[in-house]
């Protein structure tokens, strides 16, 4: 197994860079603050952008935790990668992340500035302490179960090949707890009033009656009662209304949601 890593400070672009320099490398897989990703896929980890606190975020990036260390371990041992980039701010750090991991010292070090410009530097450098957006290099569906309740948006690449082909990359772009000034939350009221709003997508949907928001670590599961129009399909009815309060509360909060159970309450009867 060859061990690349790629150096550089805190806010330079190193996650965005990330996936261009495995293409050109032939690189099968990244460790990136607590994350074990190949192939696109998150195989293992803790985001350390999930941390509430910076501290928390080195902590999780160096994988002082027994059990994200052996967790991260054992999924590189499972999948056997012929080769892993792994990213740090320095080469004393990423040294350290090998060791705890159990894999060999680099083979070579890599400093994003001979990968970037200074101009791209300073790009990511306001896009991390001026927006408080990090990269994780991974697609969003791979990452999203573990970012409820953060900002998270895809940040596609076109590419234009040589050879004539052309693809896109995705990364993930979070903002995590710790990037904000002062705390982030997101109240029960708020998301009772968006599933009450989202009844005015259905049509057939006359009125919502109640609404119970049970918070899992990883999300929020809606129970809610609605009222349906009489004449109007109940069960399409129901399934509607459960697809506009999950897009409409992800959309509006980043949440995940786990599930949706509606209850049809009452028939609404209205005069001809």
């Amino acid at each position: 197994m060859k061990i690349y890593g790629l150096i550089g400070k805190s806010g330079t672009g190193k996650s965005f860079q990330a996936i261009s320099l495995c293409e050109s490398r032939g690189i099968e897989s990244i460790i990136d603050d607590g994350l074990f990703i190949k192939g696109g896929t998150v195989l293992a980890g803790i985001s350390a952008k999930r941390q509430s606190t910076t501290v928390g975020a080195i902590k999780t990036a160096l994988f002082t935790e027994n059990e994200h260390r052996d967790a991260v371990a054992g999924a590189i041992r499972e999948s056997s990668p012929d080769s892993i980039l792994v990213l740090g701010t320095s080469d004393r750090m990423v040294e350290k992340i090998t060791k705890r991991l159990g894999l060999a010292t680099p083979d070579e070090l890599i400093q994003i500035e001979n990968l970037t410009t200074p101009d791209e530097r300073k790009l990511a450098n306001y896009r991390r302490n001026e927006l408080g957006q990090h990269i994780i290099p991974a697609p969003t569906l791979e990452v999203k179960r573990g970012f409820s309740g953060y900002f998270l948006h895809p940040l596609k690449v076109f590419k234009d090949m040589r050879e004539g082909r052309a693809h896109t990359t995705e990364r993930s772009v979070v903002r995590p707890t710790y990037s904000y000034f002062g705390n982030y939350t997101i109240s029960t009221n708020a998301i009772i009033n968006i599933a009450h709003a989202a009844a005015i997508r259905v049509s057939a949907v006359e009125s919502v009656s109640s609404v119970f928001v049970r918070k899992r670590q990883d999300g929020i599961i809606i129970d809610a009662g609605i009222i349906v129009r009489a004449g109007k399909p109940m069960l399409d009815a129901a399934r509607d209304f459960q697809i506009a309060v999950r897009e409409e509360i992800e959309e509006m909060t980043a949440m995940n949601v786990l599930g949706t159970d509606v209850e049809i309450v009452e028939l609404a009867w209205t005069e001809d």
